[in-house]
Order: structure tokens, then C-alpha cells, then sequence
């Protein structure tokens, strides 16, 4: 019954026509070529999304998270390249300490 490949706006537009209420859904649907599962599978998509911009305290901790990962990757790369440059210096000068 789908009509087309709808944009993400044009879907959001579906949606918040369905939350405003001037029209039933099933209206909404046939005008749209769209069947009623479908509008509620986007409308559940478009509240858990918006449920996710809300909650700024899990949005932040997720950012701190993916920093911290960040920073613990830059450590172990600068430590690998020390790990480097002494295996060089070793392959170089061979049996000399520095």
C-alpha cells in the first residue's frame, strides 16, 4: 500500500498531522497512500527520537563516554609509538644503549 519512498520530512509531516488531530489517522493514511501501521511505526519512531533529544542528561553522558574512549585510544597510540621509535633505534644501533 506505500504510496512512494517518502523523505524524512514529508514523514514528519505525516506524523505531526496525526498529533495535531484535525484529521483522523485513517484519513491521514488514504490522503497519503500510507497504511495505518505505518504511520504508527513513524509516529513511535518520532517520539522516541524526540523522547532522546529530551533527555540531555543520558545525551551528555553518551558524548563523556565517547571522549573518554577518545582519550584512552590517544594514550595507547602514543604509547605504541614510543614502543616504535625504541624498536627502531634497536634495529639501528644495534647492541648500543641509549
Amino acid at each position: 500500500m506505500s504510496k512512494k519512498n517518502l523523505s524524512a520530512e514529508e514523514k514528519m509531516a505525516i506524523v505531526m498531522a496525526g498529533i495535531k488531530g484535525d484529521k483522523t489517522v485513517a484519513q491521514i493514511c488514504r490522503e497519503y497512500g500510507i497504511s495505518q501501521s505505518q504511520y504508527y511505526k513513524w509516529r513511535d519512531a518520532f517520539l522516541d527520537g524526540a523522547k532522546s533529544a529530551l533527555e540531555r542528561k543520558g545525551h551528555l553522558s553518551r558524548e563523556k563516554q565517547l571522549e573518554r574512549k577518545i582519550e584512552e585510544l590517544e594514550r595507547v597510540i602514543g604509547k605504541q609509538a614510543v614502543v616504535i621509535e625504541v624498536l627502531k633505534k634497536a634495529l639501528i644501533y644495534p647492541g648500543k644503549e641509549r
